[in-house]
């Protein structure tokens, strides 16, 4: 197997842009508003027609009932059509594992939090069918990033506090969050890493707040987020312009030393980090995804305390690939302004690139390691 650093010589469209996200720093603050204690739970390939019969996949028709959901491409009960999905931020750091819930994302994110810590990520997980939850997180602060990226799929926000930066993007119209009003569990840990999405949660935030459960007007496009195949098809990248075999991806975040693996049973792609496999506390699950869309993205820092800003609004495009059934194909993407969606397109014909129905996940490697972005 051969190892390439990944340098996307071939695409030529490099920008810096606009957009913001910090890190955990002293200044980070949070709203202890959360509920009452808890006690601590002991704790196939993602195909498109996961949910429904393999004969029904196999001839493109959607099961009776369903719909294709926005976030995966796979069917999903209609009564869910119009809710709108909740980003949950997770604490990554070491002492935050094992993570409950997050196996349930129908979407997860992961970006550097701060430029201390050697470069610690954090997790966003988005969410279509939360009222599956029983636990998830544990919960920390937000960054801008995660606010102008939770809009993208006109989330509810969920997380505890955050540093000042946040204010301005919380004055926007489309912005809408919970903080620091979720539940308290008795884990052993401290306090900061104690707070959990539990079942119910959601539904009194909701229903306290006044905030609608349905999308609204600031949804975008739809929500089509991604250009998913069509219902029963496969998008095999193997042939694509620059397409390189992609079995394990070991990304430049140093603190956590994110990596993952193809898992040639499920067909999708396994999470790592801190040397194991990423396993749920709820249920034993690996933490897979069907299609990987790693990202480069300058960044600009912000303050001595880590906080940072990643340019993730551009008019400009910037390189990446997108990762499935074993192969790296390159590909550009964009984000126009703070209410368009992020977009991928090959980077010759310019055209949206299609990708394989299942969960997602998706990353912003800072411009200044994107040369370290192992593909073997």
């Amino acid at each position: 197997m051969r190892k390439i650093n990944k340098k996307l010589i071939s695409l030529a469209l490099v920008a810096a842009m606009t957009g913001v996200i910090a890190g955990c720093g002293k200044s980070d603050q949070t709203s202890d508003n959360s509920s009452s204690m808890y006690t601590m739970k002991d704790g196939g390939q993602a195909s498109a027609g996961a949910s429904a019969s393999t004969q029904a996949a196999a001839n493109g028709e959607i099961p009776a009932g369903m719909y294709l959901s926005e976030l995966t491409g796979e069917p999903i009960s209609d009564e869910l059509k119009n809710q709108r999905p909740v980003a949950v931020m997770v604490d990554n750091e070491k002492t935050a594992l094992l993570h409950y819930g997050t196996d349930e994302s129908d979407i997860v994110y992961e970006m550097m939090n701060s430029t201390l810590n050697k470069r610690i990520t954090r997790l966003m997980c988005i969410i279509k069918d939360w009222g599956k939850i029983e636990q998830l997180g544990s919960i920390r602060s937000t960054r801008p990033t995660n606010i102008i990226l939770a809009a993208e799929y006109d989330a509810v926000l969920c997380h505890d506090g955050g540093p000042f930066y946040n204010n301005d993007w919380f004055k926007k119209p489309w912005s809408v969050h919970f903080s620091g009003t979720f539940s308290r569990v008795s884990n052993g840990k401290s306090r900061e890493f104690t707070e959990y999405v539990v079942k119910g949660d959601l539904d009194k935030n909701f229903q306290r707040s006044g905030v609608s459960t349905e999308y609204n007007e600031y949804r975008v496009d739809d929500g089509k987020h991604f250009n998913f195949a069509p219902y029963g098809q496969t998008v095999d990248v193997k042939g694509a312009e620059g397409a390189v075999e992609a079995k394990d991806i070991k990304l430049p975040f140093y603190h956590n030393g994110s990596e993952l693996k193809y898992n040639e049973q499920t067909g999708t792609y396994d999470y790592y980090e801190y040397g194991s496999i990423h396993k749920d506390a709820e249920d034993g699950k690996p933490l897979t995804f069907k299609n990987l869309f790693i990202q480069d993205c300058d960044f600009t820092q912000l303050d001595p305390n880590g906080y940072l800003i990643y340019n993730c609004i551009s008019q400009k495009m910037m390189n990446g690939w997108y990762v499935t059934n074993g192969y790296a194909r390159p590909m550009v993407w964009n984000k126009k302004d703070d209410q368009t969606l992020t977009k991928y397109y090959d980077a010759k014909s310019g055209e949206e690139i299609q990708v394989n129905a299942g969960k997602s996940y998706v990353t912003l490697i800072p411009s200044d390691t994107w040369s370290e972005v192992e593909i073997q």
